[in-house]
């Protein structure tokens, strides 16, 4: 057989192909990375419908704060479906007013509002008006609008207003995000470098957009301004629905800046700017 005929003759022989233990493995290797994104969905997915026996295990589970919030989430569609069962989780209401997660207070001081029959959510909403977190303070004030209860309005103006956010350390900012930048409540503005070669992360307090941040390189003293956030269309909204209700005079200036057509600014936003600026001076010719 010539070189060339031996060549052909390879060419069409059979490839060898998997074996059936290579192939089991290529199966469950393809099976888990797709199980493996549905089983972080499924356990993170706060519409997965939770038993009751679940909701008791979830609202105390210390460990695990995305499962309070998935439970308080449940817990609060209850009520709003006036399903009498909900009231054997009230006290637990209660009591995650005071946990030490921001974002559990925050989502318990949204469910409080949705049963303005309670004495006891209306007395834990108004001590809640003194939390040290800036978005909770303003739950709290919005579900007590629902109890008919102004005391909250200074902490609904608040959410109106920009963060300013002050450098805890005198150092130098080693990496910054860009201004216009849309963040969420947490989410990392700046890095700043102090003491020896220490790092302190910079978070905005509120969901919004980053209006200016210090550059990279730049060196900043403790207590100066390093970054301005600008409160997210949803917060401002919610906030001048509840003005709606319980606006005075005095907050016209801090509704009338939505009333402009900026960039930033929703239509819903505007929309329902003028609205409230309309429902104040009514409420205050009466």
């Amino acid at each position: 057989m010539t070189q060339r005929e031996m060549s052909v003759a390879q060419q069409a022989a059979p490839k060898p192909g998997m074996s059936r233990t290579q192939k089991l493995l290529f199966f469950v290797t393809a099976w888990l990375i797709c199980l493996m994104p549905f089983l972080f969905w499924w356990n993170t997915w706060f519409g997965r419908k939770l038993s009751d026996q679940q909701l008791t295990e979830y609202l105390h589970d210390a460990k695990k704060a995305r499962h309070i919030q998935q439970a308080l989430v449940q817990v609060g569609e209850r009520i709003t479906r006036h399903d009498a069962a909900a009231k054997q989780w009230y006290p637990d209401l209660v009591r995650l007013a005071v946990d030490p997660v921001e974002e559990v207070r925050n989502t318990d001081a949204w469910v409080m509002g949705q049963d303005t029959s309670v004495a006891a959510f209306h007395e834990t909403l108004l001590k809640m008006l003194s939390d040290p977190s800036q978005m909770v303070r303003g739950n709290a004030a919005l579900s007590l609008v629902r109890f008919a209860d102004a005391t909250g309005r200074p902490q609904i103006l608040a959410l109106l207003q920009p963060a300013h956010i002050a450098s805890p350390e005198s150092g130098r900012i080693i990496d910054a995000d860009r201004p216009g930048t849309a963040i969420h409540q947490g989410g990392l503005i700046a890095k700043l470098e102090f003491g020896s070669k220490q790092i302190a992360e910079i978070r905005s307090p509120i969901p919004g957009r980053i209006r200016s941040v210090a550059g990279t390189g730049a060196d900043v003293a403790a207590g100066a301004e390093i970054a301005v956030v600008d409160p997210a269309n949803d917060q401002v909204w919610e906030a001048l629905r509840a003005l709606y209700l319980i606006g005075q005079p005095d907050d016209l200036p801090a509704i009338r800046p939505y009333e402009r057509d900026l960039p930033d600014i929703s239509n819903d936003v505007r929309h329902q700017a003028v609205e409230t600026e309309q429902a104040v001076r009514d409420r205050a010719s009466k």
